[in-house]
C-alpha cells in the first residue's frame, strides 16, 4: 500500500551527505528508502535519526535497503525491494559516490581506480535513473494525483574544478552534470523534473583526510562564506526541490558551495 507521505529513494544514505539528505527529508514529512552498499549499522543509525526527525502524525516511514548501484543486478534488486515496500517513488536522489583511494597524480592514475569511480559515481546513477524513469512512465497515469516525480543528482564542484590528483573523480562528476541535462530534456515531456545539486567543501568522512588543507584555504578566502558546508546544507536544498518550489525549472544546477563558483577579481 502506498503511503500518503511523499516517498524518496536516497542512494548512499547511510553516512555523510546522504544521511543529511535523508534526515532533512524525514523532517519535512517524507518517507525515505535508505540505500547503503555495505555499512548496515550506519544505515540503521540513519533510520533511527529519520524516525526521530519525522513530524508526529506525518505518516512517514523509513527502511534500509542494501544494494550496489554499480552493477545491474544490484540496481534491479534495490528498485524491486523499494517498490515492494513503498509501492511508489516520488523522488530519486542519486547521492552514492566514492573518492579515489588513494589519490594519485593524473600521470600515475590507474585504470582500476578509473573503472571503479566511473562504475559507482556515473554508470550506477545513469542506469538507476533510467530504470526509475521507466517505472514512472509506466505508472504516471495511475498515480496522477501524486506530486510530479523528480530526480536530484548530487554532483560536486569537481564537475568543473580540475584536481590533478583525482582526475577520475572529476570526470565522473562532470559526467553527472551532463547526465542531468540529458534526462531533464528527455523527461520534461513526461512531467518529470530533473535537477543537479553541486556541493562544495562539505564535512564528511570523505573530506576528513584533507581537513587541514581546506581549513587553511577557507581561512585564506577560498569561499565568500567562510566555513565548511554541512550535510544539512545539502539536505535543505534537496527538500526545497522536493517540495515543488521550482515548478517551472528543470535541468537546473543548485550550487551549495559557500559561493565557491563565483568568479572574483
Amino acid at each position: 500500500m502506498i503511503t500518503q507521505s511523499r516517498i524518496a529513494l536516497v542512494t548512499g544514505a547511510s553516512r555523510g551527505i546522504g544521511r543529511g539528505i535523508a534526515i532533512a527529508l524525514a523532517r519535512a514529512g517524507h518517507s525515505v528508502a535508505i540505500n547503503f552498499a555495505s555499512n548496515r549499522q550506519a544505515a540503521a543509525e540513519c533510520r533511527q535519526l529519520c524516525q526521530a526527525a519525522a513530524p508526529a502524525g506525518s505518516g512517514a516511514s523509513f527502511d534500509t535497503f542494501p544494494g550496489d548501484i554499480s552493477v545491474a543486478h544490484g540496481r534491479e534488486q534495490l528498485l524491486k525491494a523499494v517498490i515492494d515496500r513503498f509501492g511508489w517513488i516520488d523522488l530519486l536522489v542519486n547521492n552514492a559516490g566514492v573518492a579515489p583511494s588513494p589519490r594519485k597524480d593524473l600521470l600515475e592514475a590507474t585504470e582500476e581506480s578509473f573503472d571503479r569511480l566511473i562504475s559507482i559515481n556515473l554508470r550506477g546513477p545513469f542506469f538507476l535513473t533510467q530504470a526509475v524513469a521507466n517505472f514512472w512512465r509506466a505508472g504516471l497515469a495511475e498515480h496522477a494525483a501524486r506530486p510530479r516525480p523528480k530526480v536530484i543528482t548530487i554532483s560536486s564542484i569537481s564537475a568543473y574544478t580540475a584536481s590533478i590528483n583525482r582526475g577520475d573523480y572529476c570526470i565522473s562528476k562532470a559526467g553527472l552534470a551532463m547526465m542531468t541535462q540529458l534526462f531533464a530534456v528527455r523527461l520534461a515531456g513526461e512531467g518529470i523534473g530533473v535537477y543537479e545539486i553541486r556541493p562544495g567543501i562539505v564535512t564528511t568522512d570523505m573530506t576528513g583526510p584533507v581537513k587541514g588543507k581546506y581549513d587553511r584555504l577557507i581561512a585564506e578566502g577560498l569561499t565568500p562564506i567562510a566555513r565548511w558546508g554541512t550535510p544539512e546544507d545539502v539536505g535543505r536544498a534537496v527538500v526545497a526541490i522536493a517540495q515543488d518550489r521550482f515548478p517551472f525549472s528543470t535541468g537546473e544546477v543548485f550550487n551549495v558551495d559557500g559561493g565557491f563558483h563565483i568568479r572574483r577579481l
